[in-house]
């Protein structure tokens, strides 16, 4: 994997990430494809609206179908049919919302199955194992997130562990046709902690450092003090990904703090639950004010929707239970992430980032 840095307006960077399916550009949104698919869109959609990047989780791939099993298809790659960069997020979220279900030990994680209540042991080596065998472009590191908030002591425990870990995870990897790892830093809302963890993770020589443990309840304010304060540990050589974020407003606060990669549900799950983001905030498409209005979700967006279906279209096929909603409204509202980031990496290489950032929150007329 090589990181190209293409240009810069004060921290906001502007680059490409180039892997063994293919390049992405930086500052990049990852749609979320948690078992193998993107909720509701086709590949073809996905390749419509411009996606280069996916991110599926191993957690839920090793549950279901097994590793073994999409090895035997060729890899992920094949097996969905997705012929550009995947990155896939090693469980250890998914692991520490397991609770009552698991057991946390130095070798590992010993949990139970949500489908079949099968017990499991997934340690830093099986984590890396399983990634290898799905063939991701890009695999991450078997942490411990914690949640939001909790005491230094309990902190301090899981940040020192996931730190040992991602050792583990180091020396666990081979580099297989140009898979790149990344480090994960840890250390909860303690910024002493995150720093520590930032110091010992930065010397393992990762291919690209993620900050992990975000977007689990706290604050806005909280998540970029965060940023701030660990953005100076950072190699500047490597993309930086802030893990599991998150509205249009975060996304641009977090790229005008140096970031470059992220990921999250919301655009997807918003959308099927009726939704819906606009240049001036966000639309729940299931209000009675929508009823007759015949306008399109977004009169500033361009997208397949926008261009041939009303509101009042979208809310009568919630209203009716019709699948086509979701569909509907999961297509808009990538295609508006994408639009988004698309329109950061311009204004960053025109040096008018600072601007852009000022006029998009002018214009946010709902809060997020």
């Amino acid at each position: 994997m090589e990181f190209e840095l293409l240009g810069q307006e004060g921290e906001a960077r502007r680059g490409r990430v180039t892997t063994a399916h293919g390049s992405f550009e930086t500052p990049a949104f990852i749609p979320v494809a948690t078992q193998g698919t993107v909720k509701a869109m086709t590949r073809a959609e996905l390749c419509d609206i411009g996606i280069e990047i996916i991110l599926s989780n191993a957690y839920h791939l090793y549950l279901r179908p097994g590793p073994e099993l999409v090895r035997a298809a060729g890899g992920l790659h094949r097996f969905m049919a997705w012929s550009r960069p995947i990155l896939t997020d090693s469980g250890g979220y998914q692991v520490f919302s397991l609770e009552g279900l698991r057991k946390v030990t130095e070798e590992g994680v010993t949990f139970r199955s949500h489908l079949d209540g099968s017990e499991h042991l997934l340690t830093p080596e099986h984590a890396i194992e399983v990634q290898q065998m799905l063939g991701a472009d890009i695999i991450m590191c078997f942490d411990q997130p914690v949640a939001y908030p909790s005491d230094r002591a309990v902190t301090e425990v899981a940040t020192e562990r996931s730190d040992r870990w991602a050792e583990r995870c180091r020396a666990a990897h081979q580099d297989n046709e140009g898979q790149a790892l990344f480090g994960i830093i840890q250390g909860g809302f303690d910024l002493g902690l995150r720093a520590e963890s930032a110091r010992r993770i930065t010397t393992l020589d990762f291919d690209g450092y993620a900050l992990g443990g975000l977007s689990v309840g706290e604050p806005r304010p909280v998540t970029y003090e965060i940023i701030d304060h660990l953005l100076p540990l950072m190699p500047a050589h490597c993309p930086r990904y802030l893990m599991g974020v998150g509205t249009p407003a975060e996304l641009v606060e977090a790229v005008a703090r140096g970031m470059d990669m992220f990921d999250c549900v919301l655009p997807t799950r918003l959308g099927r639950n009726g939704c819906v983001f606009i240049s001036t905030g966000r639309l729940n498409m299931k209000n009675a004010q929508y009823q007759e209005d015949f306008g399109p979700l977004d009169p500033a967006c361009g997208c397949e929707v926008c261009r041939h279906h009303s509101r009042a279209y979208l809310r009568h096929l919630y209203k009716a239970g019709e699948i086509l909603a979701a569909r509907l409204a999961t297509y808009h509202n990538l295609y508006y992430y994408l639009g988004l980031m698309t329109e950061m990496r311009a204004q960053i290489a025109a040096g008018r980032f600072e601007e852009f950032r000022r006029q998009f929150h002018a214009r946010q007329e709902v809060l997020e």
